[in-house]
């Protein structure tokens, strides 16, 4: 009978209270280390049997009860502990106890499976009489699993050192057997501080000195001429079959069958699954090994290596790490070769990277070698996620004037695109890309079109569209020369990149002639990049959901054809169009679990910097908004590709217009509509153009915003480009409010503020069509605080003061006057406004919205005159006010924010802490978070 642990406890508890219970016998089984001791002190603690009833039984250790202890007539616990180590006379007096327990008694009985004298017998070979009476039970303890480890190793190292990769290695070479586990967990825990959670630091920590010495205590137990058996399995570090360690120990077949039986029956090794064989506890390879002399063990590696040669399919990495053991260094880098080809062609990008890195930071590795190695290295970092230490490692081998100038060029041309794609150093990037397609030019016309076509790609900041414009000449005619399919796709999928930025209208035609139907993978491989690409310039654009389809394929492509790094670039492109079409829920996480989740290479994630810092603004969390923006210092917000570095400009100014940081915002417009200007893709503006204006304009620069229109106007010309022109007709407004704010006469502020509040209505309208629910409520928002103006400008002297109230505790007036009616659809049109902030969650904005909103917004009827009483609750204007100060606005962003004065605002607050109790602002937070 097989039970549980619990049940066991169960049945004990029944055994010794029962005012008839019947005996209970329970053999605890499992291997060292795997709880046994520890199930017995459990049921030793049992709270219902009195404490002389329990007796323990160490086996082995001298003494014990005898026979006539068995008939007690008194309730007793017996806990018999290792009776694998118990000799035959032992056992007999044993068997006596057990077959005499009588009503209220029981007994648990350990023992090491692996260790008992005759298999399947813990009590030995002569059979016991089990009375009638007796219920019998067996526990198995099994090995802990992956979740009991991670258990262990957060109480051990705490949460910062239990990564999941920790984890894993440690279940991985504990076998989850719970001492070796927690053994292991104490050599961890002496590199603390300095443990970082790797895998790497798990093997480095050694083997655990108890499982050490059980380990080699079996091993030399084994007859001499039969150890190399368990050399064998030591060498080769897993499951092995019968043949193959006759084979690696060098016995022969008929010999290195005894010698493994010898090797199971002593426990020295242990069947892992069906004809399968090695280590209980994997960790216990490196002890045995570690014991083995060298030649010894270069010869155990030769053999290791070429039986695993003959599995299929073959562990190319695995034959690799047993030729350099062996001292086979030609094998060795041969074997790692293969190893690389074949991770590459199965997608395992990230496995090739290392194993190339590891072995080409290696000194003297021979000319040859380096010229075989360094391209695979290279074409796998391009296609994978991490680079890093492989651009180091490509640096210095292009500087090898031995290598073949076509393997250099190869690698150079790598080299490049990862500086450009993966690490953000586009400059560097460039320039190295450049060299590439010279040296490529008269050696090899497939790598020098690749190097031209990557010139093509127009998102990186320093170059004009119209040099890319001539490497895409040069790049079409070198892959046409070249005859590659795989090629002309490759340069293809840059064509459409910068036709769709551009909004050539040849764009979406050449999106059709991509090849997703090719059975080439090279072929799909780019067709992917291509859609992926469309995908990108089209969000830009404003085609979000033309831009939503070519990303859907682009990612199904990239993700069945092997293109990792495609794959996440295309992760980038869908926050952009969430956040630009208003899928806002969540997507503040989504954007911080892609930057954890591509920590090694934060370049990758450089969409989700931004995205997170523009939904931060938005939130009126400016601390968080410029810690974002400012891609949280992993690298220069200078090195962003153009677009998305002009759509961050573009946040950064408006916080500082919201902040009255004027000077700083012209400033920042513009360094930021220089790099633009300068690239020439004047649909990148779109991000940029409106707060850039407003901030020129507002700094007095009323010729600069008016030649930043103009060139946009200019530079946009006829091309479809949806967005751009909508931020186009925005910066039109912009730039006429600020330029009214000057006119003399209040006809001529009246009549430039109505033109102001058409432009922002026309801008709202194209928003609205894209969709933009964002961008649509801040220009209907523009077009309300025009009107507002306009109305308020044209309101006679008697009826009201000009301008907007200051206060919006003093602004509710009554609406007396028959020219108020008019106004009154743009009022009901603000408030809807404000309310779409609120459901998008931009907090800041709609508390902007309603402080414009209550500066005209009549007095409801029915209610009596003067302000109303909230009471203990948060009034209307508190609860804004202090939403804002939790969001960490200072009382000065708040009065500008809402029209109020820094001393209303200190008000509010105060008024909102001793209403909800709170003792700080943070505190604050908490409290309003539990207001219902």
């Amino acid at each position: 009978m097989i039970t549980t642990c619990g049940s066991v406890l169960r049945s004990f508890a029944r055994a010794l209270t029962g005012p008839r219970a019947e005996p209970v016998l329970m053999f605890v089984e499992g291997a060292a280390g795997e709880g046994k001791s520890h199930l017995l002190q459990e049921l030793a603690d049992l709270p219902d049997a009195p404490e002389p009833a329990r007796r323990w039984w160490r086996c082995g250790a001298g003494g014990g009860p005898s026979e006539e202890d068995g008939h007690r007539p008194e309730a007793t616990l017996w806990l018999v502990d290792d009776v694998h180590r118990a000799d035959e006379d032992e056992l007999r007096r044993l068997r006596g106890v057990l077959e005499g327990l009588g009503p209220g008694s029981a007994a648990a009985v350990t023992y090491r499976p692996e260790e008992i004298e005759v298999p399947g017998l813990p009590l030995g070979g002569t059979p016991m009489t089990y009375p009638g009476r007796l219920t019998v039970l067996t526990n198995r303890l099994a090995p802990w699993d992956e979740e009991r480890v991670r258990r262990a190793t957060e109480e051990a190292l705490g949460g910062s050192g239990c990564t999941a990769e920790a984890v894993t290695r440690l279940h991985e070479r504990t076998g989850g057997v719970p001492r070796v586990v927690v053994d292991l967990l104490a050599m961890v825990r002496e590199q603390w501080p300095a443990f970082t959670g790797t895998a790497a630091e798990v093997d480095a920590a050694g083997v655990p000195p108890r499982l050490a010495e059980l380990v080699l205590s079996r091993t030399h137990a084994v007859p001499p001429e039969h150890r190399p058996v368990v050399w064998a399995a030591a060498v080769l570090d897993g499951p092995a079959g019968r043949d193959e360690l006759a084979a690696v120990s060098g016995l022969g077949a008929g010999t290195g069958t005894g010698a493994l039986l010898g090797a199971l029956e002593g426990a020295a090794l242990a069947e892992l699954g069906e004809g399968r064989y090695g280590f209980a506890v994997p960790l216990a390879a490196s002890a045995v090994r570690a014991t083995l002399p060298g030649p010894v063990r270069q010869d155990l590696h030769r053999r290791a290596a070429n039986v695993l040669s003959r599995r299929q399919p073959v562990d190319w990495a695995a034959v690799a790490g047993h030729h350099r053991a062996a001292g086979e260094g030609h094998r060795w880098l041969r074997a790692v070769e293969r190893a690389a080809e074949s991770a590459e062609a199965s997608g395992r990008h990230e496995q090739a990277i290392t194993l190339l890195e590891r072995t080409l930071a290696l000194p003297g590795l021979p000319p040859q070698a380096r010229a075989r190695l360094a391209p695979l290295l290279a074409r796998n970092a391009v296609t994978g996620l991490r680079s890093d230490q492989t651009v180091e490692v490509l640096a210095q081998i292009v500087q090898d004037a031995a290598l073949p100038p076509a393997v250099r060029g190869e690698l150079r041309l790598d080299l490049g695109l990862m500086l450009c794609n993966q690490m953000g150093r586009s400059h560097e990037g460039w320039q190295v890309l450049e060299v590439a397609a010279g040296e490529l030019r008269d050696v090899r016309s497939v790598l020098a079109a690749r190097a031209m076509a990557a010139l093509v790609t127009p998102y990186w900041p320093g170059v004009s569209v119209d040099v890319h414009r001539g490497w895409l000449i040069q790049a079409v005619a070198a892959a046409d020369d070249s005859g590659d399919a795989a090629m002309r796709t490759a340069v293809l999928a840059n064509h459409v990149g910068l036709a769709m930025s551009c909004a050539d209208p040849e764009a979406w035609e050449l999106v059709e002639q991509l090849p997703v139907q090719s059975t080439d993978p090279a072929c799909l491989r780019q067709a992917a990049r291509g859609l992926c690409n469309a995908a990108d310039s089209a969000v830009w654009l404003g085609f979000y959901e033309r831009g939503a389809d070519l990303l859907a394929a682009g990612r199904d492509l990239s993700a069945r054809s092997g293109a990792p790094y495609t794959e996440h670039s295309a992760m980038g492109t869908r926050l952009l169009q969430q956040w630009w079409t208003g899928r806002w829920l969540g997507l503040d996480k989504r954007c911080e679990d892609f930057v954890a989740a591509t920590a090694d290479m934060p370049f990758i994630a450089s969409d989700a910097y931004v995205v997170r810092g523009l939904l931060a603004v938005a939130q009126g969390d400016w601390g968080e908004a410029r810690s974002w923006l400012s891609q949280q210092g992993t690298f220069g917000t200078e090195k962003l590709p153009v677009p998305l570095g002009a759509a961050a400009a573009g946040a950064v100014i408006r916080l500082a217009l919201a902040r009255q940081e004027v000077t700083a915002a012209a400033e920042h417009a513009r360094a930021a509509w220089k790099v633009v200007a300068d690239k020439g893709v004047w649909p990148w503006a779109a991000e940029l153009a409106p707060w850039a204006v407003e901030a020129l304009a507002r700094a007095g620069d009323g010729a600069g915003a008016h030649t930043m229109v103009r060139n946009f106007a200019q530079g946009l010309g006829r091309r479809d480009a949806p967005a751009a022109r909508a931020a186009l007709v925005w910066s039109r407004a912009v730039l006429t409010e600020t330029e009214t704010e000057a006119e003399a006469s209040a006809e001529g502020r009246r009549s430039g503020l109505l033109e102001a509040a058409a432009l922002y209505g026309e801008a709202a309208a194209a928003y609205g069509e894209l969709p933009r629910p964002y961008s649509q409520a801040l220009t209907t928002e523009g077009a309300a605080r025009c009107a507002i103006a306009a109305d308020t400008e044209g309101a006679p002297d008697d009826e009201g003061a000009s301008g907007p109230v200051p206060d919006a505790e003093a602004a509710s007036r009554p609406a007396p006057a028959p020219e108020e009616d008019a106004i009154l659809p743009v009022l009901a049109e603000l408030e809807s406004c404000a309310q779409r902030f609120t459901d998008l969650g931009a907090v800041w904005d709609a508390a902007r919205a309603r402080a414009l909103l209550r500066t005209r917004q009549p007095v409801r009827k029915g209610r009596p005159p003067g302000r109303p009483s909230h009471a203990d609750q948060l009034s209307p204007r508190e609860e804004e006010v202090a939403q804002l100060a939790v969001s960490g606005l200072t009382n000065r962003e708040i009065a500008a924010t809402l029209h109020l004065s820094p001393r209303t605002v200190e008000q509010h607050i105060a008024g909102a802490m001793r209403k909800t109790g709170a003792l700080s602002r943070r505190d604050l937070a908490h409290r309003l978070d539990a207001t219902p």
